[in-house]
């Protein structure tokens, strides 16, 4: 006798049932195994926050130790130096928070004259360094800019302590300039009286000349802080490389 070819509904049937017996197989990997939650992605607005109150505080901190423990011309390199480093790292509107957190937080600390003369020209100075640094604009350029707004804050604060003590300090410091002058009028061999132009003249050229040394050793101590942490400035001219040996 020849067998019987299976009823095609009882073979399916089968094949269901097997099917349904292994339903533990195939739901246990997406329901009992355990994923891993995703790791959130750090904001980048965290991220300017927390780097524009660091470097404002530095900014202040270091204006706050030279004060109390002056170290000579060493700390004074660095003023306005966390400032551009935010405005390299961030932009523009955290090097301007940054400028104006480290002057409140002054103004906490030492009070509010303090921190307008940190402000100006510090502050000012730090994100102007900033803007050329980013930009890539030549030393001679930022150099420039730099002394006349040093310059501009030595005046400012002329003006704010002769305000603020009742007394013309700029007439102490036309004294000292014309007794200079006539120094070295003698040493020339020049038998002349410098006039009160002559003076002035003087007076604003030195502090023009002594603002510019001021940027250019500020520019040098961020060439070789800023290149090491991974914020490089535009290379020095040809001149300073020359007089440097700088490669």
């Amino acid at each position: 006798m020849s067998a019987n070819p299976p009823d095609p509904e009882i073979s399916n049937s089968i094949q269901s049932s097997s099917e349904s017996t292994n339903w533990v197989d195939e739901i246990a990997p997406e329901s009992y195994v355990k994923k891993p939650l995703p790791t959130p992605r750090k904001s980048s607005t965290t991220l300017v926050m927390v780097e524009t109150a660091f470097l404002a505080s530095t900014s202040a901190l270091i204006w706050l130790i030279n004060y109390y423990f002056p170290l000579g011309p060493l700390l004074r390199l660095f003023f306005p130096v966390p400032i551009a480093l935010i405005y390299l790292r961030q932009g523009q509107r955290a090097a301007w928070m940054a400028a104006l957190v480290s002057t409140m937080l002054l103004s906490v600390l030492m009070g509010p004259v303090r921190s307008i003369v940190f402000l100006i020209p510090y502050g000012l100075m730090g994100v102007q360094l900033g803007l050329f640094w980013r930009r890539g604009t030549n030393w001679n350029v930022s150099l420039l800019v730099g002394g006349i707004l040093g310059t501009f804050g030595v005046f400012f604060r002329v003006f704010l302590f002769s305000l603020f003590l009742g007394e013309d300090l700029w007439s102490y410091f036309m004294v000292q300039i014309t007794e200079l002058a006539n120094w070295m009028f003698l040493k020339l061999g020049l038998l002349i009286e410098p006039s009160l132009w002559m003076i002035e003249l003087l007076a604003l050229v030195m502090i023009f000349l002594s603002n510019i040394v001021y940027v250019l050793t500020v520019h040098l101590a961020a060439l070789l802080v800023l290149d090491k942490l991974g914020n490089p400035i535009p290379r020095p001219p040809s001149w300073i490389k020359t007089i440097l040996d700088y490669d």
